[in-house]
Order: structure tokens, then sequence, then C-alpha cells
């Protein structure tokens, strides 16, 4: 997604960006796409499962990829700080250790979602080649916006992008559910552990509205 356009449509919601990706870390890729779109790139761009363990901390010194090549962990890198970017509260997806776990990961899970983030980097290159005559990568940020804004949002994504759509869905559900499980994340939530609550009141009514209008819900 692009972050211009992300921010500005959480901002008129009134709901803070992290707060929504709390929310959106829960929710399954599936589950943001629209029915015609996601039949139409299933058998070619499989969903990625959430990660379900722990992030690690980023390591010290550069990151050698197991799974990737180098292009396409670059990539991986870029796509992740679009989806998390640093701000007042804390860093980045890429500083909270996120791409070297989604590779750690990769080696571990492999099969259909290896080759569905593969598949994906190869076809924002193709499209990026096509309207721009560069790689992701080398893209301007606001040649990189202007992708992203085709595939991060279902509801509006033509039906020619559905693969994409359904790539771009399932990396940011990695990309959240990687963040959201390490310390960097665990500490911007912030996490109170098992502490009792005198009461709970739910999940707010505004990010509520906000899952409805984008189909979440």
């Amino acid at each position: 997604m692009a972050s211009d356009a992300r921010t500005g449509q959480e901002k008129q919601a009134g709901i803070d960006r992290r707060d929504l990706l709390k929310v959106l870390s829960a929710v399954p890729a599936a589950a943001l796409i629209p029915a015609g779109a996601a039949k139409a790139a299933e058998t070619s761009m499989p969903e990625m499962a959430t990660p379900t363990v722990a992030a690690p901390a980023a390591a010290p010194g550069p990151y050698q990829p197991k799974i990737f090549d180098a292009h396409q962990y670059r990539t991986i890198e870029v796509l992740s700080d679009i989806v998390v970017p640093a701000d007042e509260r804390s860093g980045s997806a890429t500083q909270a250790g996120v791409p070297e776990f989604i590779d750690e990961f990769m080696g571990f899970e492999g099969g259909n979602q290896l080759d569905a983030i593969r598949g994906g980097i190869t076809w924002l290159d193709l499209e990026s080649n096509r309207a721009f005559t560069h790689d992701f990568i080398d893209a301007s940020e606001s040649e990189k916006k202007q992708l992203l804004d085709r595939i991060a949002y279902p509801k509006t994504a033509a039906p020619e992008d559905a693969a994409g759509v359904v790539f771009f869905n399932a990396m940011r559900n990695a990309v959240l559910g990687a963040f959201y499980s390490s310390k960097m994340g665990v500490q911007d939530l912030p996490y109170l552990g098992n502490q009792m609550l005198a009461e709970w009141d739910g999940c707010p009514e505004n990010v509520l509205a906000k899952l409805r209008d984008e189909g979440a819900l």
C-alpha cells in the first residue's frame, strides 16, 4: 500500500495507523480480497499463512538471505518498510528483523508460499518495467505508490490485477504478523501480558467501522 494514500484514508476515519495495523494483522489475507479476484488468482498465487512463531531481533551485521536471492530479498525489505515504516513510536519493519524472519520462515515452510512470494515479486517487476522501464526497487517513491495503490485496496482493484492483490495482501499479512511478534512490535502494542483487567470494552467502534468499509468484516 502506498503510505501517503493509506495515511490519508486512515486519518479521515479517525484511526491511528498502527491501531488499524494491529487489527489487520489478525485478519486473514483472504478476508481482504473480493471473492471474484481471489477466485481468478487462487491457482497462481496461493494465500500465505501468517507466521505463528516469534520474529527474531535484527542480527548484528548484514544478514545473508538463505532462501531468496539478493534482488528478491531487497524487494521484501522495501515492501516491509512500506507496510510498517518507522514513526515516532517505533522503528520500521526492517529494523525489527521482519525480512530476516520471512526468509527464515520460508526456509522452514517453503512450498506454495515461497512460490507465491517469488511469483508476486516477479509480477511487481513486470508491471514496474511495463509502466516505468525499471524494476520495482528502482522505482521512485511516487512510482511505487502508483503501482501499489493498484493492489493495496481489494475493493477497487482491477480484475487484471487480481494476482497482485492476492500477493500484496498475503505479503502485508506476513509483515504484520512478523512485526507484531518481534520485540519491537510487542513494545509498540504495548503488550500488557497476563494481567487482570477490570473490564474489556472490545474493539473500538471506529476500527470496526473501518474494517466493515474495507470489506474485512
